[in-house]
Formats: C-alpha cells, structure tokens, sequence
C-alpha cells in the first residue's frame, strides 16, 4: 500500500450548525462550495449511513460509502475507488495501492456560529500537496456562501 497522509482542516463559519450542514451535503451547495476542486462537482447517491456515493465531475470521479452519518455532528466517507467514464473500478492496482480512505468531517457549535473540521487520507507527496492547497480554499469558499445567506 502506497504511504498516506491525514490531512486536517478548520474554520469558523459565521451560521448556525443546520445550516452549514444542509447546504455543505444537499445538491444545490455541494458544487459551489468545491469548485476549488474542480467546477462541475457533483455527487450522486444518498448521504445515508452504508450507502453508496459517487463523487464526480463529467461522469468520473470517486467512489465511496457512507461510513457514518451523526446528523449535524459528523460524516465520515470511505473512498473505495474511482469512477472513469460511468464504469466503477475498486480492485485495480491503483485503487489498492489506497484505498479504503477516508474523508471525515465533524461540526461543533462555538462562539461565533460553527466550526467545521475536515479530515482527509490521500496518498503522500503530489496528492498530498494539492489537497493541502485546495483545502483551505474549499472551506473559505464554504464560509463565504454560508455567511452571505
């Protein structure tokens, strides 16, 4: 297995934990706030505990199961593997080399509205750099769509 590294995140957002949470996982805010990803993210599946999601721009992407869901608190998704072109691959050597990983994310009430924390497994090195990047802009986009409703 190749190494990975967790990546971790904070920031306060300036609404309360609802609604930080409503608009971070439904249809219409998921691909505003991770357009520093990549503009065109969307998801497709349920957020429900041991379901399945995918995570996708043009049809490929990342495939994952909802690990766990504590409505308002966290949400944690294990990646399994990747989406190219609609066709699911989860055994390949490339997924093996890292998966499962994780993405977990956890909400707490503070002064001054809610504090979200992220976590992330990617591999070390290039991964690791882009991600370290792309993060932060990610949640200051997050805060700014939540602060501006």
């Amino acid at each position: 297995m190749a190494k990975v590294e967790t990546l971790e995140f904070k920031t306060v957002i300036d609404a309360p934990v609802e609604e930080v949470w409503e608009f971070m996982f439904s249809a219409e805010g998921y691909p505003q706030w991770t357009t520093p990803f990549m503009a065109g993210c969307y998801f497709e599946g349920s957020w429900e505990e041991g379901k399945p999601m995918r995570f996708l721009v043009a049809g490929s992407g990342m495939l994952a199961i909802i690990a766990e869901n504590r409505l308002h608190e966290s949400l944690s998704i294990q990646h399994v593997g990747f989406v190219m072109n609609g066709v699911e691959d989860t055994s390949s050597a490339g997924v093996r080399s890292w998966a499962p990983a994780y993405e977990n994310y956890r909400f707490a009430s503070v002064p001054g509205g809610t504090e979200v924390s992220v976590e992330h497994e990617v591999l070390a090195g290039f991964e690791a750099n882009m991600m370290g990047n792309t993060w932060p802009k990610a949640l200051a986009k997050l805060k700014e769509l939540c602060e501006a409703d």
